[in-house]
């Protein structure tokens, strides 16, 4: 019998491990999860902060209990300690095991689906305000509920970091009466995946409701106080009672580091099917394979290998594990990196590159942003809509776009434009799209082909 081991087991686990025993019902499948818990949405931690989740025990939609009436041998609370990728085997010892106690594995196929950690710099005093629980992390589970039982009645959170995760706390916690501050290094919110247009509507939203924007500032040190923390910065110093540290995420690959072809920040280099290659080989390996935030992701917009981490991509890469286990049959699709945000009454969503991310990567990129009602006039109600369209300038080949309104629907066409990066579309070809259109949604020409048209005429220019 086919014996494989899944070690990690939280978006891409799960979803690889239903591939898996869905493909192959009569394999052996051991699953290692050092938490009592799998299947965390995350993304949920802000919503749930700011009291918009109806029970929180929804926010995971599958257990160890789950997978193991599917036929998985569950390992929770259970730690890997080692690992031997070419010679299939790993030790393991349970978190209420006496130290030194290890057990040992021999395996046929393995799946790393470790995921990734919260990056956390070595400041000084950082790890002073992490014991006294000033400075907290935005992460798991543990992490969620310790952000809700200390942050809510707080009177004062500066939040470090100003992406998505960071961008939501700080809205729930100034919508709770919080008074927020919010630091980061660039110059916008959202730097990372929203273009200036976008970022300056919601840097003045943030500050119509009280929020103090630290932009431009780098984080040096903390500093506990009798009644909380400082966060000094190269400009400033915020006094605070708590802080979240919310600056991105690292691949959780340490414990193997140097059996795999990897990326530089040592995510696990995989080919479409999500196979691993071993280090020292050519050819990626058939019966080791990575799925989720452990790993690269092929990003369309560039055709490269890329570092992604994001719950979507970790959900489609672990349901085409199952599929390939045997001989490569089903690729993964690659992303654009398709992710939205509301913050205040905004809804925001992108796909792809903006054009800051074109320029920092080399890419010879253009764009163009137009901003109309989404709807008639002739509507009792309609909105205006912004829109960027960011394109390569030689191919016209469409690269990244952003759509911005008080309507929660522009997230769709944002999953839109994504389906055109991922085809190749041109923006010729995105401009003459067959698009819906009725007074209740749109326009007689759908702001998504306006926005197309509009880079035509720019590129033509």
């Amino acid at each position: 019998m086919t014996k494989v081991a899944v070690v990690g087991c939280t978006h891409a686990g799960t979803f690889a491990t239903q591939s898996i025993l869905t493909a192959h019902p009569d394999w052996e499948v051991h699953v290692f999860e050092r938490n009592d818990t799998l299947s965390f949405l995350s993304c949920g931690i802000a919503l749930w902060v700011g009291d918009h989740v109806s029970d929180p025990n929804k926010m995971f939609y599958s257990s160890p209990a789950a997978l193991a009436e599917l036929g998985a041998t569950m390992h929770m609370c259970t730690d890997v300690t080692s690992l031997d990728a070419k010679g299939k085997t790993l030790k393991y010892r349970g978190l209420d095991e006496p130290e030194g106690v290890e057990h040992e594995l021999a395996f046929d196929k393995l799946v790393v689906t470790t995921g990734s950690k919260p990056v956390v710099p070595p400041f000084a005093g950082l790890e002073q305000a992490m014991e006294a629980e000033r400075v907290l992390l935005c992460k798991n589970w543990d992490h969620a509920k310790q952000i809700k039982e200390l942050c809510t009645g707080a009177k004062s959170v500066t939040v470090i970091g100003a992406g998505y995760i960071g961008a939501e706390l700080a809205e729930q916690l100034s919508e709770a009466g919080v008074a927020v501050t919010l630091v980061d290094m660039t110059e916008h919110v959202l730097a990372r995946t929203m273009d200036a247009d976008v970022a300056a509507a919601v840097e003045q939203a943030y500050c119509e409701h009280g929020v103090k924007l630290a932009l431009g500032e780098n984080v040096e040190s903390f500093h506990l106080t009798d009644g909380g923390v400082v966060v000094k910065t190269d400009q400033a110093e915020h006094e605070t009672e708590y802080a979240i540290l919310a600056i991105g995420f690292s691949p959780r690959t340490e414990l193997w580091a140097g059996q795999f072809e990897a990326l530089p920040n040592g995510a696990i280099r995989v080919d479409q099917y999500q196979r691993a290659t071993l280090a020292g080989e050519s050819e990626p390996s058939q019966d080791v394979f990575a799925a989720g935030d452990s790993c690269s992701v092929i990003y369309n917009p560039t055709h490269t290998d890329f570092y992604n981490p994001l719950a979507t991509n970790a959900v489609r890469q672990g349901l085409v594990v199952g599929a390939n286990m045997l001989e490569p049959t089903q690729a993964y699709l690659g992303t654009q990196g398709t992710s939205a945000v509301q913050l205040y009454d905004l809804s925001i969503a992108g796909t792809g590159l903006t054009l800051q991310n074109a320029e920092q990567m080399g890419v010879d990129a253009q764009a163009v942003t137009i901003v109309e009602d989404y709807r008639p006039a002739f509507l009792l109600t309609t909105a205006p809509v912004t829109c960027t369209l960011v394109w390569e300038k030689g191919t016209r080949r469409v690269l990244g776009a952003q759509f911005m309104c008080t309507q929660p629907d522009v997230g769709q066409a944002a999953n839109a434009v994504s389906i055109a990066i991922a085809a190749g579309f041109t923006i010729d070809q995105l401009a003459g799209v067959d698009l819906l259109f009725q007074p209740q949604f749109c326009q007689p020409i759908n702001y998504i082909g306006s926005v197309a048209m509009a880079a035509v005429a720019a590129a033509n220019a």
